[in-house]
């Protein structure tokens, strides 16, 4: 379980996360959402020690983040960020492997060879494996990125917008694989989401942000109200439903 409790962060006296309380179970799919600059990505951030905590304690599986090893660390959670560089002379599958480095330390076993080709069939990459990344368009490199970080075979996987640069197939396969892979792996998915209805139809939960505290928080039936899509977006929206499931018209 990932725990967090009264976290609070400024940048230059600008509150940006205002008592974040928060528990995130084992399991599922939990979605983020939220307008720009609500707090997603520096939660997610502050979760996976990317920067330190300000105030507030954050820990997974009882182990506080900002007092455990880096190793110890990456081999319980694993994060896709946004601005996600990485170097162009690698192939795909070098890059994939690179996720299970916590692991082998740089020397991969064939149990580690294996997972890599698990984690390029899981996400669509096998004709792609020996292409360098900077060959790529923006979509492939983002699943690619995605697999790498599965790859890392953590318990919890923070993605900060994983659909970026993917096409409306992709963004739907990407899901489906996402939520193949918390039911039956048992694996945590934390994603930030611009996609309303994706994180509807994917999502187990969904806590929605905005100027850095937590609007709410619950099942997508739940969350996804006119009253508070209004509360979070700033303006109303028409819901409908669609085999049991919210389906947001915010574009009417």
């Amino acid at each position: 379980m990932i725990e967090i409790e009264n976290v609070s962060l400024s940048y230059r006296d600008v509150p940006v996360l205002r008592g974040i309380d928060l528990s995130l179970p084992k399991g599922g799919i939990t979605a983020l959402v939220g307008p720009n600059g609500a707090g997603k990505s520096t939660l997610l951030s502050l979760i996976a020690r990317l920067q330190p905590l300000q105030a507030g304690r954050i820990t997974i599986d009882g182990l506080p983040v900002d007092k455990t090893t880096s190793r110890v660390l990456a081999q319980r959670l694993a994060i896709l960020r946004q601005d996600g560089a990485v170097a162009s002379r690698l192939t795909v599958r070098e890059l994939v492997n690179f996720g299970r480095f916590p692991h082998h330390q740089g020397r991969p076993g064939n149990e580690d060879l294996r997972l890599v080709e698990v984690a390029l069939m899981q996400f669509d990459l096998q004709a792609l494996s020996d292409r360098f990344i900077d060959t790529l368009s923006g979509g492939q490199r983002q699943r690619a990125m995605v697999a790498m970080t599965f790859c890392q075979g953590t318990d919890y996987v923070l993605l900060d917008e994983p659909l970026n640069n993917l096409d409306m197939f992709h963004a739907r396969q990407l899901m489906r694989s996402l939520r193949t892979i918390a039911d039956e792996r048992q694996r945590t998915a934390i994603i930030v989401l611009h996609d309303i209805n994706q994180a509807a139809a994917h999502a187990d939960r969904i806590v929605a942000m905005r100027d850095g505290a937590i609007i709410a928080d619950g099942t997508p039936q739940a969350v996804l109200t006119e009253d508070n899509l209004e509360a979070i977006f700033g303006y109303r929206m028409q819901i409908a439903n669609l085999a049991g499931k919210p389906l947001v018209l915010h574009h009417l």
